[in-house]
C-alpha cells in the first residue's frame, strides 16, 4: 500500500476514533507510520486532506453499494424478504471507525463547501441503493420514495454509533414499516 492510501486510511481512523478536531498531519503522519514531510508532500493543506478522504471512502463506499445493487437485482427479492436483506447490508457496511469519519465528514461538509460534491456524491450512492431495492419490490415512483429510505438510514446509523450497536437491529422493522405505506393497494 503507498505511503498516500496509508495516509488516506489513517485520517478516517483518527477522524473515527477522535473526531475531525484531532486532525493534524502529525496526528495522522503518525498513524500513518509515515513522516510529516511525506504527509505534506502528498497533501498541502488540511482541505485537501479532508477533501481526499471523503473522496476516497466515498468511492470505495460507491463500489460495495453499485455490487450490492447488483445481487439484489439478480437476486429478485421479494418484498416479506427485503426489510431483512437491508438490515444485513447495513450490519456488512456498518463496522468500524471510518463509518463514524463518514458520518463526520458529512456534517463538515455542511460547514466546508469544498467537500459537498464528495458528500453528495455518496448520499446519492445511497439514494440509487434504495431506489434500486423499492424498484426491486415494484414499489411505485422508487426514485420519489429513495430519499426517505436513505434518510431513515442515516438516523439509525447516528442512533446504532451512539448506543454502540452493531448489528443494524430495528433496521428491518423501520424498512417493514415504510414498505408497508408504500406498497401498491
Amino acid at each position: 500500500m503507498s505511503a498516500r492510501d496509508r495516509i488516506l486510511q489513517a485520517t478516517l481512523r483518527v477522524i473515527g476514533e477522535r473526531g475531525i478536531g484531532a486532525v493534524t498531519n502529525r496526528a495522522v503522519a503518525r498513524a500513518a507510520g509515515v513522516s510529516l514531510g511525506s504527509l505534506t508532500y502528498h497533501f498541502p493543506s488540511q482541505e485537501d486532506l479532508l477533501r481526499e478522504a471523503l473522496h476516497t471512502f466515498v468511492e470505495e463506499e460507491i463500489a460495495r453499494i453499485t455490487a450490492y445493487c447488483t445481487a439484489l437485482s439478480d437476486a429478485g427479492v421479494a418484498p416479506a424478504q427485503a426489510p431483512d436483506q437491508v438490515e444485513k447490508a447495513i450490519a456488512d457496511f456498518a463496522d468500524g471507525p471510518e463509518q463514524i469519519a463518514n458520518l463526520e465528514l458529512h456534517l463538515h461538509a455542511a460547514r466546508d463547501p469544498a467537500l459537498r460534491d464528495t458528500s453528495r456524491r455518496s448520499v446519492e450512492a445511497y439514494d440509487r441503493l434504495a431506489a434500486a431495492v423499492l424498484g426491486a419490490l415494484g414499489i411505485p415512483d422508487a426514485d420519489r420514495h429513495a430519499a426517505t429510505i436513505v434518510a431513515m438510514l442515516y438516523g439509525l446509523a447516528v442512533r446504532r454509533l451512539a448506543t454502540g450497536d452493531t448489528t443494524g437491529g430495528g433496521t428491518a422493522d423501520a424498512f417493514r414499516l415504510l414498505l408497508l405505506g408504500a406498497l401498491p393497494r
